[in-house]
């Protein structure tokens, strides 16, 4: 049966000779798995950018009860991106927002609320006057609220994690930030040390490996250290 739908894709891994198997969270189905034949050869070059991580997509897909693989009838893009595809900290943010999206949620996990969030969050990476240094802690404590776990005030994010990093001096002063990060969100412009954002990023990925119940390590840490300068 065929479904008019909107997707975020995730990632796609390559697949025989010219196809790919590539992850979308849609709209109205969920996160499926969905095999493109064909994408990968000399005349089909143009199409690989549909499916690169964060791009946001038009779909018609078919959708079979208790097949697991997928296939997509049309494809196209629904917003075309100006800035993130040729911006180095731009894309090591959507390859940051990738993989906690990726580790967050599971196969045929549907959520709408969630899905104009992330839809939102990506188009917003793409303007110019985003504040790009608080944007990996917005995006995680926004996203939090879309998956169940948020906590309801600032000192909630301080306090469930186990692990507690700052000082009493410093406590303070990042209540008072993560506060004006929830009032203001990706439009906050309040300044604090980069020692305290570090720290804080820390905390937050922490706080999601303890909701998610998960030990592995955040692979695109490395990426986003050297953008949080």
């Amino acid at each position: 049966m065929l479904h008019k739908t909107k997707g975020i894709v995730l990632s796609y891994f390559r697949y025989k000779e010219t196809s790919i198997i590539v992850k979308i969270f849609t709209r109205e189905l969920g996160l499926k798995p969905y095999l493109v034949n064909g994408v990968r050869s000399q005349k089909s070059k143009s199409k690989i950018a549909l499916y690169q991580p964060m791009t946001l997509l038009d779909l018609v897909v078919y959708n079979k009860e208790n097949s697991g693989l997928q296939r997509i009838s049309e494809a196209k893009l629904a917003k075309a991106q100006q800035l993130t595809p040729f911006d180095f900290n731009r894309t090591g943010l959507a390859l940051f927002m990738t993989e906690i999206v990726s580790r967050s949620i599971f196969e045929n996990y549907q959520n709408e609320h969630l899905f104009d969030f992330l839809s939102m969050s990506i188009l917003v990476l793409d303007q110019k006057d985003t504040s790009l240094k608080h944007f990996p802690l917005v995006f995680l404590m926004e996203q939090a609220k879309y998956l169940g776990f948020a906590p309801d005030s600032a000192s909630g994010f301080l306090m469930e994690n186990r692990g507690q990093p700052f000082s009493p001096e410093e406590y303070l002063i990042v209540k008072e930030f993560l506060e004006q990060l929830m009032q203001y969100s990706y439009h906050c412009d309040t300044q604090v040390t980069l020692a305290i954002r570090r720290k804080l990023i820390d905390h937050l990925l922490e706080f999601y490996s303890q909701q998610l119940e998960s030990n592995a390590t955040w692979k695109s840490m490395s990426i986003l250290r050297q953008l949080m300068s």
